[in-house]
């Protein structure tokens, strides 16, 4: 039997960044070397799957406890974030991790240290995997694909193991709000499920933020800027100036727990026309819907200031709080609960601040709250995991098979 950390490594090998710009699905057709994967190992463990026109591997184990359980299904994405490169990973492996700063290797001088990621104290003594500081490491969510697979194993190689029918999925496109947008539900065939795609060990999360893109177009005006005055438009200067009259204290970096945000993502341009895409983010629904006002508030101020047609916001609604499609069914946080308990795990119900698939599916009508994957820091170059952690998501992942079942 395969082990986790080399199932992990073998994963993480595989470049599957998302691409935000495409307009494919999958968005970049790398993503399909690592869903091809999974379908052929599932398949080669006994295991019915397919992967389908869309990029979703669907598997799923019949039950052999008589068929009177819920089906339940546990879904995990493939594809790295775009904030930074996913292509040839370099994973650094650190055993009994003795609580000290850890080099990453690819970068002279750079440090995984303590005392700026203080969790990383919480893990002394176990195996560490960072990057060598040149790329993100994957953990988001391949972490999560290792432990289903992991899970699956182990159910496929103990026939004695009594279960209901078990749902796999492997999706596409996560990081970029896509990931679930053509998944069918009704094909999937699960009553309930889990994403695997939390961070820290024990988070259990089945709120998460409501979220929306804007994307805000600056026509500017470029005149020679010896003869510019009262003429010159500049559109990188209005874009500076759309910035400014944001809430300065609803930025990711000054909020925490239920408080919402703006999120600048980039701004490109010159003179003559800018671009600047930003993320909404908040819990409360009501508060959302006045942060995307704000934004439309701002082009309509600024385009009076400087003429109707200088700034053009487009927002764009990504995924809704999946609280009030989940808690109407308690009793899954509960058996998540539980399983943690099972596993040596002690449970912390707390809200995402971010998203996951499970959003997106608990509004198809398949509720789907979020179980830890292990991962710490995604999305960058100090993104690291405990293979122990990602031991007990697995181990999680079969006693809420065994929760589930009706033997």
């Amino acid at each position: 039997m395969e082990k986790i950390l080399d199932r992990f490594l073998r994963y993480v090998a595989v470049d599957t960044q998302s691409d935000e710009s495409s307009e494919s699905q999958p968005s970049a057709a790398k993503e399909l070397a690592l869903l091809e994967m999974l379908r052929d190992e599932l398949i080669a463990m006994g295991v019915e799957a397919e992967l389908d026109e869309w990029g979703y591997v669907m598997a799923s184990i019949p039950a052999n406890d008589g068929g009177e359980s819920p089906a339940v299904g546990f879904i995990a994405h493939v594809d790295t974030a775009p904030d930074a490169s996913g292509k040839d990973v370099k994973p650094n492996i650190i055993r009994d991790y003795d609580g000290g700063d850890i080099a990453l290797s690819g970068v002279p001088g750079l440090f995984l240290k303590p005392s700026e990621f203080p969790e990383l104290l919480d893990h002394k003594g176990e195996t560490i995997i960072t990057t060598d500081g040149t790329t993100l490491l994957g953990a988001d969510d391949k972490a999560g694909v290792a432990e289903i697979m992991d899970a699956v194993q182990y159910v496929v190689s103990h026939p004695e193991f009594k279960h209901g029918r078990i749902c796999i999925g492997f999706t596409p496109d996560e990081e970029i709000g896509r990931g679930v947008v053509k998944f069918d539900v009704a094909r999937f065939g699960a009553d309930y499920a889990y994403t695997m795609d939390g961070g820290e060990v024990g988070e259990l999360e089945f709120e998460n933020f409501n979220a929306a893109s804007a994307k805000i177009h600056i026509q500017g005006r470029n005149v020679h800027p010896g003869y510019a005055k009262g003429k010159m438009l500049n559109a990188l200067h209005i874009a500076t100036e759309f910035d400014a009259l944001l809430p300065a204290a609803q930025r990711p970096e000054l909020t925490s727990d239920y408080e919402g945000f703006f999120h600048l993502i980039s701004l490109n341009g010159s003179v003559e026309e800018a671009d600047v895409h930003y993320i909404i983010r908040d819990h409360n629904r009501g508060a959302f819907e006045k942060k995307k006002e704000i934004i439309q508030r701002c082009a309509d101020f600024l385009n009076g200031r400087y003429g109707p047609g200088t700034v053009m916001a487009t927002v764009k609604d990504q995924y809704y709080n999946m609280r009030e499609m989940v808690e109407p069914h308690y009793h899954i946080i509960e058996k998540a609960v539980k399983a943690m308990e099972l596993s040596g795990v002690k449970p912390r119900i707390q809200p995402i601040r971010g998203g996951t698939d499970g959003a997106n599916l608990s509004f198809k009508g398949l509720p789907c709250p979020n179980i830890f994957a292990g991962g710490l820091n995604f999305h960058g170059k100090f993104e690291w995991i405990p293979v122990e952690s990602m031991e007990k998501a697995a181990n999680v992942i079969v006693n809420l098979i065994r929760l589930y079942s009706a033997a």
